[in-house]
């Protein structure tokens, strides 16, 4: 189901629900050997899955992190992961304001950033060495980091902005894609849901009061930075995504609000091949951003919701790829969740044969349009 041009039809934005061995075994403070194996086994069942499921392109489920950025706070010296800037959260796990998970923990930035290992060489060989075709490495944005990494009175004691701590985060993660796509990795995706700030009232209002910036002007530089870390990364072969969502944490959201405030300056700037967008609910408003898409880029729709149990209806999903035909042809498109099982270990508030089903349900529907 993959096109000579590398478009992946059935997508998966990457995460997928640890096991309850594997969160077990974490919360005991198991040794270090036997947390591997716990992994590797567990990457090994799951790949499989994938590839009985019938997906174009696999990834490890993130079963070795503790959520989607801890590749980044594991291998970067100067932050310190037992504070955090609260932010509040909305949706089917508890009122607005619920605290995060421990996993989900940005840390704090309390001294200036050193790389001490690659982010993904814990995770790239194995996978590597197993997956049985395509995959995918995820990667947090570097934007990912500013808004939650910054604490007043702490941070600014090294970093006197926001975007002085951005730009400093922007080297990192450039390197690590250059490694990869030069390491012949298939399929890099940044993963920004910070994007979502820009086009939610309240955050827009957050990034004027609290980081003193013109959400505007905070934008631009936001697709800077993404750029910037695409930098010299192209290789022939290799496909550079990047995700976008309103925040999944425990089936839970932070932000709500259409494209059409930002579709313009990021579809038509950022330097990707493919846009994984959230299209799950009424939360992402409506498919007319898409016009704005590039000819020879692909929209991944997230029709699919991994947030809750419910299973789509697969001709709902057939009418709503139709629909977002008029605004990117169909040979432009494909289909995936609007973004991962388990953004943060603990995971979100289904089974795994929820997510199973799910997976199964956008392989059976890719199947059907695009034969």
């Amino acid at each position: 189901m993959t096109s000579a041009t590398g478009s992946y039809r059935a997508d998966h934005v990457g995460s997928l629900l640890r096991p309850p061995e594997l969160l077990e075994a974490r919360g005991a403070g198991a040794p270090a050997g036997r947390l591997r194996e716990i992994e590797d086994r567990h990457i090994l069942r799951v790949l499989t899955r994938q590839r009985d499921l019938g997906l174009d392109v696999f990834t490890d489920g993130e079963l070795r992190r503790r959520n989607f950025m801890s590749d980044l706070l594991d291998a970067v010296e100067g932050f310190d992961t037992g504070d955090a800037v609260a932010r509040s959260w909305s949706g089917t796990a508890g009122a607005a304001g619920a605290p995060a998970p421990v996993s989900s923990v940005a840390g704090i930035a309390t001294a200036r950033l050193s790389r001490r290992r690659a982010l993904t060489a814990h995770e790239l060989p194995f996978l590597k060495a197993h997956s049985p075709g395509a995959f995918k490495v995820t990667l947090p944005s570097a934007n990912q980091f500013p808004a939650i990494a910054f604490k007043r009175g702490v941070t600014d004691r090294v970093y006197p902005t926001h975007s002085a701590l951005l730009w400093d985060i922007v080297p990192i993660i450039n390197a690590e894609i250059r490694s990869l796509t030069s390491g012949g990795v298939p399929y890099v995706q940044l993963d920004a849901p910070r994007y979502s700030y820009y086009i939610d009232p309240k955050w827009r209002d957050y990034i004027r009061t609290e980081m003193g910036v013109e959400p505007e002007a905070a934008l631009d530089e936001a697709v800077r930075a993404d750029n910037a870390s695409l930098d010299g990364a192209r290789r022939t072969g290799a496909t550079l995504a990047i995700h976008l969502c309103r925040g999944n944490n425990r089936s839970q959201w932070y932000a709500e609000g259409g494209y059409d405030l930002i579709a313009e300056r990021l579809f038509g700037t950022l330097a990707v091949d493919r846009f994984l967008l959230e299209y799950d609910d009424e939360r992402s408003g409506t498919f007319e951003p898409l016009r704005f898409v590039p000819a020879g880029k692909t929209v991944v729709l997230g029709l699919v919701s991994s947030k809750r149990p419910r299973l789509e209806s697969k001709p709902d999903l057939i009418r709503r790829i139709k629909e977002a035909d008029r605004y990117v042809p169909l040979e432009r498109l494909a289909l995936s969740p609007q973004c991962g099982f388990a953004s943060t270990m603990e995971g979100n508030l289904l089974s795994e044969e929820d997510q199973w089903a799910k997976l199964r349900l956008v392989v059976e529907t890719v199947r059907e349009v695009w034969r």
